[in-house]
This record gives structure tokens, C-alpha cells and sequence, in this order.
């Protein structure tokens, strides 16, 4: 399968199918209940969405595996392999056809191709650059392939359903132009609102929506078109829970609601434990369940302690000191896990970043080339690092109208903010 990889929620590269010996079922692996029990889906269920998703961040895939193997009861009972979480769908049903169809001594064959737990353990007390080059060996072309190198994509370009992408007037280009291929490809939601053409089946408008890859019902990679929506009305529950005031101002204010709650799953009537953010831009609010919640290890070069990790379990937000930016600098800062991105991320000054992937501090932060789909010119670029205001013209609003106004840069948020007025006349 892939090459062992460190993992994160929110850069999922793998996901793990389970082969149930005593049945010769596959399925995609969801969780260990507290008892030891595994806990899976079949390829063709609804929930396909909510499986175990092993990633390529801090944490190392075979801290992952050797911890999640050990939960088990009775591991002897399964086989598993690793996959990107995108053809999981897809390779289950194709695993499952040739076990269908197989002798058992090619079914013995499969051994080859498992996530040795022997040699995850073997990998786990070597070094790092040790880790980096161990690959698990694997087979099967629908899906199961050999990766040499650590990905810090979901996707691939070629994953990408250009044409439902044209649909809404966008191709590759415009996507690299406006600077929001990379954080589709790593699954994550446009970091910014871009102007897209929607067809409500009698009209065709350009609104502004934040868009993202997922995986449909069907296993096919779709487009995600987030549209603005009204202001979220907090005197309605949501999925059973009722808002209090704490928890309105804190999803105002930081865009996570700050504590751990029950909702109730709206088709089964399941109550699970979950966390709830907002997302500022688009004005939906985001559940996540807590077993899908992933706390990392090092933070920036921080090595987080128990307590610390509890804080962040509960949803809390954390004060961390002596991080290390990316540019080698060190820097403090507010956490809180995000549902929406799920990862933690950084509120500084414990303002909301609607930017949500830059992770540096106020000076690291760069000003955007583009701005609502237009290229800002370099004495545009310039005025703006310089904390000056800066005029553009040639905007074009959601009815095809064109306007103008001036652009300031909220280094505290990482955006431009617009105003039709110029803010430095009285």
C-alpha cells in the first residue's frame, strides 16, 4: 500500500479497508468501540464519509496503526490494508469481488499486501529518516498503489472532475491563478469566497461560494458548492442542541463554540458527542463527531502534555508558547480545534481567521495577488503591505454589475477588507 506516512485529519491521504476472516467481508474501518470491537462500513453505505482517515502531518501512520491495533481484542480476525481515502470506496468493492472470486490459496496471497503490524513496530523504533523510506508493499491495480514519498494531498490533479469544475466557469488555470488549487487538493474548502456561476435550473447567476472536493454517495469525487447563506438564527436548535449565550458569542467571536455537546443525528436518532464551529464565511455550521476529533502530538515544535490535549479535547481553546513558524521564527499564540477544517488552528489576538491556512503570525502573513478574481497590480500589492489603502476598480458583483471601491489588508485576519468609502477621508 502507501508508503508509511505521518498522519493528520485534515491532510488525509489513507483510509483502512478490514478483511473479516471469519465471514471474507470487507469493509472500510470507522473505529474501535471501548470494548475492543472494530467498528466498519460496507462500500456501498451512506456513512462512507465518516470513516478513519490516517494522515500526513505530525503524528507518524505507524504510531497510528500500532495504537489502533492494540485496541483491538481479537486482531487475529482481520487483515488490513491501507488506501487513499478517495478510491477506498471504489477499491473495497473491488477487493471484495476478488475475494468473491478467488481460491484460497490467492486469497493467501493477499498477505503480502497487508499492514504488517510487525512491521509497522519494526519501522516505529527506527529512526525518522528510516520511516520516511519504509514503504508498505502493495498490490492490486483498482486503487491499491505504491506511493515512495509522503503526500500532502487528498486528491490528485487528475482525481479532479474538470468538467462539473467548468460547470460552475472555472478550469485549472483560473483555479492556480486565483491561488485555491493546492487547498482543494489537500480536501480543504476554497480559503476564500470566489465568484461562480450556479444554475438553479432556470437561471444562470454568478455568486460568490466557497467551493471543496468531496466524495459522493456513489464513491465518485464531486464538487462542493458552499453558497453564502443568512446569518445562522441561534433561537433554533441545531441537531438538538439548543444555543446558549456563551455559545453564540464564542462562535461569533472565535468560530468555534468552545465545548463538547450531544447532537442527534437527524436520520437515526443517534445521540453522539461532538464539537461545532462556524464557518464565517459561508455561515454554516459545522459538527464534528469526537471520535473523528485528532489532537497532535507537536504543535509547531511543541510537544503537547496530556493536560494540554484534554483542553483541546473539550474544546477548549489553549495559550501555546515558543512555536516555531515555518521561517524558523518563534512565536506564542491562542489554539482551538476547528471543526470545519478539523486541525487545530491558531486565533490570534483570538480573532476568527477566515483565512484559516496560512498558520503564521500577523508579520509572516502575505498579501493575496488576487482579490474577488481580479490580480491586484504590484503598487496595489505594495500599498497594501504597507498598510496603506489602495483603489480597484472592475469588481463585478453576484447580478453582473461592475464596481468600484478601496482595499485595506487585516494582517490580524490575513484578508483584504473592502469599503466603497475611503476610509482615510473624513
Amino acid at each position: 500500500m502507501n508508503t508509511i506516512s505521518n498522519y493528520t485529519a485534515l491532510s488525509e491521504v489513507s483510509t483502512l479497508l478490514v478483511l473479516r476472516h471469519r465471514n471474507n467481508s470487507v469493509g472500510i474501518v470507522q473505529a474501535v468501540n471501548p470494548s475492543g470491537a472494530l467498528i466498519d462500513v460496507k462500500p456501498d453505505s451512506n456513512k462512507v464519509d465518516t470513516v478513519i482517515r490516517v494522515d500526513s502531518a505530525e503524528q507518524s501512520f505507524t504510531d497510528f496503526y500500532s495504537d489502533f491495533y492494540n485496541q483491538l481484542k481479537d486482531p487475529s480476525e482481520y487483515s488490513f490494508f491501507k488506501v487513499r481515502e478517495f478510491e477506498a470506496h471504489k477499491t473495497a468493492k473491488g477487493l471484495q469481488e476478488f475475494i468473491n472470486d478467488s481460491s484460497d490459496d490467492e486469497r493467501h496471497d493477499l498477505k503480502a499486501y497487508e499492514v504488517s503490524i510487525e512491521a509497522v513496530d519494526h519501522v516505529r523504533n527506527k529512526k525518522s529518516a528510516e520511516r520516511d523510506s519504509f514503504a508498505v508493499k502493495n498490490v492490486y491495480g483498482n486503487g491499491l498503489s505504491l506511493i515512495s514519498n509522503r503526500s500532502q494531498y487528498r486528491y490528485q490533479i487528475e482525481d479532479v472532475p474538470w468538467e462539473k469544475m467548468a460547470e460552475s466557469g472555472l478550469d485549472r488555470e483560473k483555479l492556480e491563478e486565483i491561488g485555491v488549487l493546492d487547498a482543494l487538493l489537500k480536501g480543504y474548502k476554497t480559503p476564500m469566497l470566489i465568484p461562480v456561476l450556479f444554475n438553479d435550473g432556470a437561471t444562470v447567476s454568478k455568486i460568490d461560494a466557497r467551493l471543496q472536493l468531496r466524495i459522493g454517495d456513489d464513491g465518485e469525487l464531486m464538487v462542493k458548492v458552499h453558497r453564502v447563506g443568512k446569518k445562522v438564527d441561534f433561537r433554533k436548535k441545531f441537531e438538538g442542541h439548543k444555543f446558549t449565550k456563551e455559545d453564540r458569542v464564542n462562535l461569533l467571536t472565535s468560530g468555534n463554540m468552545g465545548r463538547v455537546v450531544d447532537l442527534i443525528d437527524t436520520v437515526t436518532g443517534e445521540i453522539t458527542p461532538s464539537l461545532i464551529s462556524l464557518d464565517r464565511l459561508t455561515n454554516e455550521l459545522i459538527s464534528l463527531r469526537m471520535e473523528f476529533v485528532r489532537i497532535p502530538e507537536v504543535l509547531c515544535g511543541v510537544r503537547l502534555d496530556w493536560e494540554q490535549k484534554k483542553v483541546l479535547l473539550e474544546g477548549k481553546s489553549l495559550f501555546v508558547e515558543n512555536m516555531v513558524s515555518k521561517k524558523g521564527k518563534r512565536f506564542s499564540a491562542t489554539v482551538q480545534f476547528n471543526t470545519d477544517r478539523q486541525w487545530v488552528e491558531f486565533l490570534f489576538e483570538n480573532k476568527f481567521r477566515s483565512s484559516g491556512f496560512s498558520g503564521l503570525p500577523h508579520s509572516e502573513r502575505e498579501v493575496p495577488a488576487y482579490f474577488r478574481g481580479i490580480k491586484l497590480r504590484r503598487w496595489q500589492m505594495e500599498k497594501l503591505k504597507a498598510g496603506e489603502t489602495a483603489y480597484i476598480k472592475g469588481l463585478v458583483s453576484r447580478k453582473g454589475k461592475t464596481y468600484q471601491g478601496y482595499m485595506s489588508f487585516d494582517k490580524s485576519i490575513g484578508s483584504i477588507v473592502f469599503s466603497f468609502k475611503n476610509p482615510n477621508k473624513k
